[in-house]
């Protein structure tokens, strides 16, 4: 969004291959710059990138964007190499950008908003995708009880039944929370009745 740095920053400062640089949610009080090395953005599960959304080489800003906005961290940066940054305090960084001119300023805010837009629709999509493989595997382990209701019944414990569909465990728990929500599910205990086996189909389908 801006070149490098025009006012004094830190020196840089060299990280390892695999270190997390920024983590979904938080709000740091320093803007990265990524001055070599090339970082992956995604979201973690279980201490691990399971979902890659992109990847940045340097000389570029990291989180510029949503720092601009006052927004916390979007995503997971993940040094993919080793890497050379440098961090800008926040409110420098928000000084050297009130010194840019009016239509200057206008139009990477309007950038900045474009991207946090696509990033959180990116996001977003993930959460479906997970959804699907979820309404995909009750689907596949249902079973008629006497009454002729689907009903799963949960063998392993949901951990093991997270590490299956490849999400983390409180993805698996929060997916059946909003399944119980929108009523298509019943259960909380080892047995979950499947309510409404073609809407889960619809959004098994969505995957």
């Amino acid at each position: 969004m801006f070149p490098s740095p025009s006012t004094p920053t830190p020196l840089k400062t060299e990280v390892a291959a695999g270190e997390v640089l920024r983590e979904r949610h938080q709000r740091p009080a320093s803007v990265l710059y990524l001055d070599s090395g090339r970082v992956l953005l995604g979201v973690r599960e279980d201490g691990q990138l399971r979902h890659q959304l992109g990847a940045v080489q340097g000389p570029c800003w990291l989180d510029a964007a949503p720092a601009l906005l006052g927004q916390a961290c979007m995503v997971d940066m993940v040094a993919d190499t080793r890497v050379q940054l440098r961090r800008m305090p926040l409110e420098a960084f928000r000084n050297g950008f009130e010194a840019l001119p009016s239509p200057a300023r206008a139009l990477v805010v309007d950038m900045a908003r474009g991207y946090c837009q696509q990033t959180e629709l990116a996001v977003s999509r993930l959460a479906q995708d997970a959804e699907a493989r979820c309404a995909q595997w009750l689907l596949r382990h249902a079973q008629h009880d006497d009454s002729g209701a689907l009903r799963v019944t949960l063998h392993q414990r949901k951990r093991l039944i997270a590490a299956q569909l490849g999400i983390a465990p409180e993805t698996l728990s929060r997916v059946l929370w909003h399944l119980r929500d929108h009523g298509l599910i019943a259960g909380t205990g080892s047995v979950l009745s499947l309510l409404q086996p073609g809407a889960l189909q619809m959004v098994a389908g969505g995957g």
